[in-house]
């Protein structure tokens, strides 16, 4: 009984022998290892020394293209289609008669007005005699001046009709499709083509509205269409007097010749507007700007060092950001493993 207590025993303190010599090793180790330095060495990292320059800044905007002119070509009277003069798709000139109504009736009508105007006219140079020899009172007269005033304006409303009755083409372009044979009773709701004015276009589009300030009138601006490698030129002419509220956008047309005719109205158009040059502003590659909550960072090399420093951008090109606030010109703009940094992070840097 005695030797298995004493076995026990030394059993006992040899493993607390053996856990005691290892939490002396370990607390040697540790602070052998606690003397040793934990501080990282300098992170490598490219970058570029930056300076002041003016920037042509061009901003890419949809827009689409009008024709300069465009009408609906509908008849003032209501009556049949006597005669039809244009053919569909081709050029008419300003003036050209387009489509003739019957007016018979309406020339009957000015026949027995003209007839009426005779005979009141004559009335009114009698009664205007007999004033004279004072055989009828002022009043009689009037009245029978009256009378010949008011059908004369009556003829010459029936013959305001009557030249309505010839349709014709209120500026020169090109006629559509028609939508009526000759018998065709018209009225004015009755659409009987569309003319298009095709030797000018205009392109309208909507620029966002910070930078409404900065487009004035007579700019000339460049413009792709579809399927179409050639650029084609544009002048501004009119811009809107307001933003408009739910876009937060400014809408601007400019106007383009179309002498070819390549140009069609309704077609989309992809616009190169030219803003004001940027003067003192810092170009710098994409790569180096880091996106955070409320902003944009960068950092710079400051005294082997990085230093964040908040910036405010313009404009962005395929490669670079422009920068118009947060750093100036001889400024050091850390370029690689930015995503990695940190403020006050040592590094090492290589000027490129």
């Amino acid at each position: 009984m005695k030797i298995k207590t004493i076995s026990i025993t030394l059993i006992t303190l040899t493993l607390v022998g053996l856990i005691g010599y290892r939490i002396t090793k370990n607390s040697e180790e540790s602070q052998k290892g606690g003397g040793k330095s934990d501080k990282k060495p300098p992170m490598m990292v490219d970058a570029i020394v930056v300076s002041e320059t003016s920037f042509a800044n061009n901003i890419s905007l949809s827009g689409s293209i009008e024709a300069n002119e465009n009408v609906e070509i509908r008849s003032e009277v209501s009556g049949i289609v006597e005669k039809i003069y244009f053919t569909e798709g081709t050029n008419v000139s300003k003036g050209q008669v387009l489509v003739k109504v019957n007016d018979i009736e309406l020339r009957a009508q000015l026949s027995q007005a003209q007839t009426r105007q005779s005979l009141a006219a004559e009335n009114e140079r009698r009664a205007k005699l007999l004033l004279q020899k004072e055989a009828i009172s002022q009043e009689e007269y009037d009245i029978a001046s009256a009378e010949y005033r008011s059908l004369k304006a009556q003829t010459q409303l029936i013959q305001a009709q009557i030249a309505k009755t010839t349709i014709r083409a209120p500026f020169s372009g090109k006629i559509g499709l028609r939508n009526i044979s000759p018998g065709t009773y018209v009225t004015p709701t009755t659409l009987i083509t569309k003319l298009v004015s095709a030797n000018q276009v205009k392109i309208s589009f909507s620029i966002p509205e910070k930078y409404a300030s900065e487009v004035e009138n007579n700019t000339s601006i460049q413009f792709t269409i579809p399927n179409n490698p050639e650029k084609f030129s544009a002048k501004i002419y009119a811009i809107e007097p307001e933003i408009e509220t739910t876009t937060r956008t400014l809408k601007i047309r400019a106007i383009a010749e179309n002498p070819n005719g390549k140009l069609l109205a309704g077609t989309f158009a992809t616009v190169e507007l030219p803003l004001k040059n940027i003067k003192g502003a810092i170009e710098i590659p994409s790569e180096a700007v880091v996106p955070i909550q409320d902003g944009k960072v960068v950092y710079l090399a400051n005294n082997g060092k990085a230093k964040e420093v908040k910036i405010e951008t313009i404009a962005r090109t395929d490669k670079n950001v422009i920068i118009t606030q947060g750093v100036k010109s001889g400024d050091t703009i850390l370029t690689s493993g930015v995503m990695a940094l940190k403020d006050e992070a040592d590094i090492k840097v290589k000027v490129k």
